[in-house]
């Protein structure tokens, strides 16, 4: 298996088909806090996360889908679009709230990271609370060609999604231990993410603090819960699957 990482949407480049040298797996981040989020809310009994990059959009599919059984959940620039029932919280998707329903998602940069690899025959989302439940899907899967991709901040590197990408390809590398399948990295930004993670392994919230957008966030006021929750490596054994475009369950 070999594993490139992009740093944002904006670096990925065109998707081919797999017989033309195309991924056949990739990976969608955005440790604070999309990603975290989906896998909270399947967890939890949502019955599925659709996710848009543009909020009419979001708003034309939401209206088409039964009431109570729907809830809009957009984020920009760190907080909760006005008018929408969850902002971009996985402590807000409880099973209480979202059991059972359709969440129809935005934000600011995760969103657009799987948009980017729509494409893809199989698109995962990765936190660090899921990483060795995707690395093992990706093992189960016999992926060849695998692509990360980490959300960034408005097109910028983000050093949490790099973090969250590197413990993926960690995972991976300890659970590649059959004959054939082993591990490589497709470009240095996986190797200095994979770097990355073996520095801050032990300290992963400390590292979420200390990135931009961790620090973004504790402007905003109080997200000691969120810092918590989204740096609980290997806390769920879910992994979020695209099922058709746009659309992640659990299969």
């Amino acid at each position: 298996m070999q594993i490139s990482y992009f740093h944002t949407s904006e670096a990925v480049p065109a998707v081919r088909p797999v017989a033309e040298g195309g991924p056949d797996a990739a990976v969608a981040i955005d440790v604070l806090r999309a990603t975290t989020t989906i896998a909270w809310s399947l967890r939890n009994g949502a019955e599925a996360i659709q996710a848009f990059a543009d909020l009419a959009e979001l708003e034309a599919a939401a209206a088409a889908w039964p009431a109570e059984r729907r809830l809009r959940a957009g984020e920009r620039g760190g907080k909760r679009v006005d008018g929408y029932e969850l902002g971009n919280s996985p402590l807000a998707v409880t099973p209480e709230l979202v059991g059972g329903k359709r969440i129809f998602m935005s934000t600011t940069n995760g969103t657009r990271s799987l948009a980017a690899v729509r494409a893809v025959p199989l698109l995962l989302t990765a936190c660090l609370p899921n990483r060795t439940a995707v690395a093992q899907r990706l093992i189960a899967a016999g992926a060849q060609r695998v692509w990360i991709v980490g959300s960034g901040w408005e097109g910028d590197y983000s050093l949490e999604d790099s973090l969250a990408a590197g413990a993926v390809i960690s995972a991976a590398t300890e659970l590649a231990v059959a004959p054939h399948v082993g591990v490589t990295t497709g470009n240095d930004e996986a190797l200095a993410a994979l770097a990355l993670w073996q520095q801050w392994r032990h300290e992963p919230e400390t590292c979420l603090r200390a990135a931009s957008h961790g620090q973004r966030l504790i402007g905003l006021g109080d997200h000691d819960a969120d810092f918590a929750c989204c740096a609980a490596v290997d806390s769920l054994p879910v992994v979020p699957t695209q099922t058709s475009p746009g659309v992640l369950q659990l299969v």
